[in-house]
């Protein structure tokens, strides 16, 4: 064991932590005000809800056994999972990799959210999250870093563009497109400095998810990190000009949204590519996240209600194809189109589709099952109307 490493990798668990509760203020910030205390409290909410599943039976899933699908049950309850020593030829013992694998389904719940917060109703939405942990998170975990299907097929995912992004995003679109549109949208955000201190929070703890993937304290991290940092940056930069030659004006709510759609593109790349291919990756991250979010979402006309379908689903694909045409085999040791390797982009594309596909079918079978156990899923009229922070947190909203 390599003290360095673990103490990197420990640091990289607690900043991925940080992530959610700094998603809950960025939701927070861009969502409605009748609903603003409840759009904090659910991230936080599912702090409690995921890591409890992935103690339980996640991790098990995720990365017990040799299965092409899904891992087995020897490490229910962290059972045999050993705090002294690796059983996965790493540098850090195999407790600290399922601390660090952990943080991951946390965030990726709470991305799902926000499609459809304020709309759902929070017992269904339990109900939801940790069917959906255990059946769709789990299974594509194993099926990427445990030894699984896409693994074997050779696609590659440095540290979640399909497992943590594809996913979550697909999932919210989904759950939006059977819920429904809101009633009386009374979306206009009205807190950009919650935006910025939230967005402020993934960016931080977005460096100990990626970086931290290497799962060691090597050049490997340093890459990861360089080219989380530049892609986030440039990506800033393209939002900004997107939104002013569309809209004539530059938010800060806009260019943090910018920073954030970097972070998503660059995040299945980030240790396999080099850094003028994170900043190519940034400039397109800028422009296809605000298209995402504009021209994309206006014309299919879903209701997706803080866009995680936008910049997760459609950035992560992007992501995750662009990984299998910038991936270096000089830089990350993978050979991707820019080595001539054209099939690196096929596999990635497969493994897109295959994600899609797979979270999409999941989440349509566990929103019936969620109906039954937790009927119904929605808000009704006069309930949305009023807002959960009445309805719940005895907040009224002037």
């Amino acid at each position: 064991m390599n003290t360095g490493d673990l103490a990197w990798v420990l640091i990289s668990s607690a900043l991925v932590w940080l992530m959610t509760p700094g998603l809950a203020l960025f939701y927070g910030g861009l969502g409605e005000k009748r609903n603003l205390l409840h759009t904090m409290f659910i991230p936080v909410l599912i702090i409690g809800i995921a890591s409890l599943t992935w103690f339980l039976v996640g991790y098990s899933l995720a990365f017990g056994g040799n299965g092409n699908l899904i891992g087995n049950f020897k490490h229910l309850f962290l059972t045999h999972v050993s705090f002294t020593n690796s059983t996965k030829s790493l540098t850090i013992p195999d407790g600290a990799f399922a601390l660090f694998q952990g943080m991951f389904p946390i965030i990726t719940a709470a991305i799902i959210t926000g499609s459809v917060i304020g709309r759902m109703k929070i017992k269904a939405m339990i109900v939801f999250i940790i069917l959906w942990l255990i059946t769709v998170y789990s299974p594509l975990a194993h099926m990427v870093w445990g030894g699984g299907l896409l693994a074997k097929m050779g696609a590659i995912d440095f540290a979640g563009g399909t497992v943590v992004h594809i996913s979550s995003g697909v999932t919210g679109l989904v759950l939006a497109l059977l819920i429904g549109h809101r009633h009386n949208d009374k979306h206009i955000p009205v807190r950009p400095s919650y935006v910025l201190i939230g967005g402020a929070l993934l960016w931080v703890g977005w460096f100990g998810f990626n970086s931290g993937s290497a799962l060691a304290a090597n050049g490997t991290a340093v890459l990861a990190l360089v080219n989380t940092w530049l892609a986030s940056a440039v990506s800033v930069l393209t939002w900004g000009l997107a939104e002013y030659k569309t809209h004539g004006r530059v938010t800060l709510a806009g260019i943090t949204s910018g920073g954030v759609a970097g972070l998503v593109v660059i995040t299945p790349a980030a240790g396999f590519v080099a850094p003028w291919s994170a900043v190519i990756m940034g400039l397109l991250a800028g422009i296809i996240g605000f298209a995402g979010i504009t021209f994309v979402k206006s014309s299919f006309g879903y209701d997706d209600t803080l866009d995680a379908f936008g910049i997760h689903g459609i950035g992560g694909a992007v992501g995750a194809i662009l990984t299998g045409v910038f991936a270096d085999k000089n830089i990350g040791g993978v050979a991707g189109l820019v080595n001539g390797n054209l099939s690196l982009v096929w596999k990635q594309l497969v493994a897109v589709l295959f994600t899609v596909a797979f979270a999409a079918i999941g989440t349509l079978i566990l929103a019936k099952i969620t109906a039954i156990i937790a009927s119904p899923l929605r808000l009704s009229a006069i309930e949305e109307e009023k807002g959960y922070d009445a309805i719940l947190h005895d907040l009224t909203v002037e």
